[in-house]
């Protein structure tokens, strides 16, 4: 935070494998998937903290981090000179030689990151979602209620209960009284019984507490060591836990339609329909808030350019890009190509896709450097697309990185 202000050190949570968004993961850490043309999934809790001035950020990964690592040295360069710093934290082993147990084994395993920095409180946050949000409603409440964390809830039906830590509030709707962790049939909320609180995995922590929660968990021989299957159900027990609603967060810029929105997109249907929501008139998630931007790092590319009768509706466009067939409802990355004759609807390109002359391409996510050759098709017939590509419970097909495309 800016001097005068509490001390708060971030540390978000990278190393996921993500291996519900496979193929997009097979080559790299799910906090490092392109995602809306031109970012990367971590650059949005990256965004938030650093729009809300917590600027000392430690990035903790593990699973085929080089990509996530080369992004955040290149692109989140703070102020040395002000002591401010996004720095990816690699699996050290300072605990003997093993990875990560779980999220909290992570925290535990660089409490060198706490000891050095010494921050009044922990900002603990997940790095796979997409949403806007100014922490510093949430650490505000978490100092006035005096709690040892606060967990950030937000409302979802009570059927999307089983891929979601869900939250039971006490009767003064603040003081979690139950954490569980994925339940297949919790009770909903008092006020609105087929909804819960579902746990956005960011959590702001009194430090004192959270090194004393650690250090209770490593002892427990039948910990799983994560934050939620571990800390807080510790800390609720304990009295120790309060809910931040997500709902009445406010960020500088806002629309009535945006404000709120948060997606996992931990599942390739998920991460599509993300995508789905950016392109509309009217987005469910606006890309151009000035007030509080994403940031990413920007290529020296020449500007999308359009020939040969190339048309492009409803759909984002970034730089790079030569179109000269058709593309409707769809996101591409820079470097895309498509060829004259070329169809493609309903899709996300990422970058330096080539999509050949006469092909058509529809409902598809391709990975990086496919090569989609001339008079090829993708999401046009669906046996033959179940046999060649990985095709989502929705039916959203989805090519890896370089993956070959039959003629």
């Amino acid at each position: 935070m800016r001097r005068g202000g509490p001390s708060v050190l971030g540390i978000v949570l990278a190393g996921g494998e993500g291996k519900r968004l496979m193929p997009l993961t097979a080559d790299r850490a799910k906090p490092a998937v392109t995602f809306g043309g031109t970012y990367r999934l971590v650059d949005f809790v990256l965004s938030n903290l650093v729009n809300a001035d917590i600027l000392r950020i430690c990035v903790l990964t593990q699973y085929k981090s080089h990509s996530l690592d080369r992004h955040i040295t290149t692109t989140w360069r703070m102020s040395s000179l002000l002591g401010n710093y996004v720095t990816p934290v690699p699996a050290q082993q300072r605990l003997g030689p093993r990875w990560y147990l779980g999220s909290a084994d992570a925290i535990l395993q660089s409490l060198n990151l706490i000891y050095d920095e010494q921050p009044e409180y922990v900002a603990v946050f997940g790095a796979d979602h997409v949403y806007r949000m100014d922490p510093r409603q949430m650490l505000a409440q978490h100092i006035d209620s005096g709690a040892g964390v606060t967990v950030a809830g937000i409302r979802v039906p009570r059927a999307e209960s089983p891929s979601f830590g869900v939250i039971t509030p006490g009767s003064d709707g603040r003081t979690v009284d139950r954490f569980l962790e994925k339940p297949a049939d919790p009770p909903g909320l008092a006020d609105d019984p087929d909804r819960v609180f579902a746990s956005m995995g960011n959590y702001i922590f009194t430090t004192k507490t959270l090194i004393e929660a650690l250090q209770r968990d490593a002892e427990d021989e039948k910990s799983v060591h994560d934050m939620g299957g571990s800390l807080l159900p510790m800390l609720t027990e304990r009295g120790e836990a309060q809910l931040y609603d997500f709902s009445t967060n406010h960020v500088p810029g806002e629309t009535s339609r945006d404000q709120g929105y948060w997606r996992d997109v931990g599942t390739l249907d998920a991460y599509y329909e993300a995508h789905m929501d950016l392109i509309a008139e009217r987005p469910a998630f606006n890309l151009y808030n000035r007030s509080w931007p994403i940031y990413t790092h920007s290529t020296q590319l020449s500007p999308a350019r359009f020939n040969a009768g190339g048309i492009a509706s409803e759909s984002i466009i970034s730089a790079g890009c030569l179109i000269r067939g058709q593309v409707t409802r769809s996101v591409l990355s820079p470097d895309v190509r498509v060829d004259p004759g070329a169809v493609v609807q309903g899709s996300v390109l990422h970058d330096n896709v080539h999509i050949g002359r006469g092909a058509i391409v529809r409902g598809a996510i391709l990975d990086k450097n496919v090569e989609v050759p001339p008079g090829a098709t993708i999401g046009v017939n669906p046996g033959r697309d179940a046999e060649l590509y990985t095709v989502s419970k929705a039916g959203v097909i989805a090519l890896g990185k370089g993956q070959q495309v039959p003629q």
